[in-house]
């Protein structure tokens, strides 16, 4: 009986490998649109694509990326400006892409932009905060896509969107959280109504890499900011060492952090290139071995876990 389990098993990875190996041809001839290129994640795969032959149509947020980045690639890559936030910026680069595919449509989307801060304790922050986040990493993404499906159901092609092992299990404050739980929620939505146009939706989930996002000094400095304007009554609810707590918790989480971005970007040109895209994508040990397990145990197990090195407050009574 075991011998048979094992044949079985055996053969079930087996044609799982095989499958997965599986790349499309004509990859150049597909464009693919990734928003958030001037650094980190986007900026790699737009890259890496580039080598690959395909036509990259690179989103960024400022001009001196968009340069920085047609400096670093072949002439095929193009760039747009594009802020996610504004409609109307996300249907001029909608039109942009329209007139350079034209009738053979747009067979990638990689919604990839994002940010990270501000992160602090929910009650350090208000509405406005969580807007910030919300806006960039969760309507961004809800607008870039809706303006961009009819290009993709031309193609028949695929949408990757990037959300996070913190979209699968909450453990600090602020928008990103409740961004990439909803990134989650948008692409299972999104996949079933696709489907039948034969559009594929891909969910990245990354754990913890260095990237802007991640950036120590960029957390320090808001946690500064969130701190000085807290009132009073809040401070001393907290204390002093609560605030120290979470400074140090913020340069810890940098020491964790993988440099490997191409774990990730591997993930995501997977999903591109696949002739059988996986749905969901963990990228990183950390995601794989920690946080997407720890997503399925109870939850007061993981409140224990999890708060184990959170910093306690000063009137915890």
């Amino acid at each position: 009986m075991w011998f048979y389990l094992a044949a079985f098993l055996g053969l079930y990875f087996l044609l799982k490998w095989y499958r997965e190996k599986q790349i499309l041809s004509n990859l150049t001839d597909k464009y693919v649109f990734i928003t958030g290129c001037d650094s980190g994640f986007g900026n790699l795969l737009a890259r890496q694509l580039d080598t690959r032959g395909l036509h990259v149509l690179a989103g960024c947020l400022t001009q001196q990326g968009a340069e920085k980045l047609k400096e670093a690639t072949s002439e095929r890559l193009k760039t747009v400006l594009l802020d996610v936030t504004s409609t109307e910026s996300v249907a001029r680069a909608t039109e942009w892409v329209k007139s350079i595919v034209k009738d053979k449509g747009l067979w990638g989307l990689v919604n990839n932009a994002g940010i990270s801060v501000p992160t602090a304790p929910n009650e350090w922050l208000t509405k406005e905060d969580f807007r910030k986040i919300i806006d960039i990493n969760l309507l961004g993404v809800v607008d870039v896509t809706i303006h961009m499906l009819p290009l993709l159901r031309k193609a028949k092609g695929r949408i990757v969107n990037v959300a996070s092992v913190m979209g699968r299990i909450s453990f600090f404050g602020g928008g990103y959280c409740p961004s990439k739980y909803g990134v989650e929620a948008f692409s299972d939505s999104l996949r079933l109504e696709t489907s039948s146009f034969g559009v594929k939706v891909c969910i990245i989930e990354p754990g913890y890499f260095k990237t802007a996002v991640t950036d120590p000094k960029n957390f320090a400095d808001h946690f500064n900011s969130l701190w000085e304007r807290m009132p009073r009554e809040a401070k001393q609810a907290y204390g002093e060492s609560y605030y120290q707590g979470m400074l140090r918790g913020s340069r810890q989480v940098q020491d964790q952090c993988s440099s490997n971005l191409s774990l990730v970007t591997n993930c995501m040109e997977h999903a591109l290139t696949a002739v059988y895209p996986r749905t969901r994508y963990s990228a990183g040990l950390d995601a794989k071995l920690f946080y997407i397990p720890a997503s399925y145990m109870p939850t007061r197990l993981m409140d224990l876990i999890l708060g184990w090195n959170y910093p306690k407050p000063e009137q915890n009574n």
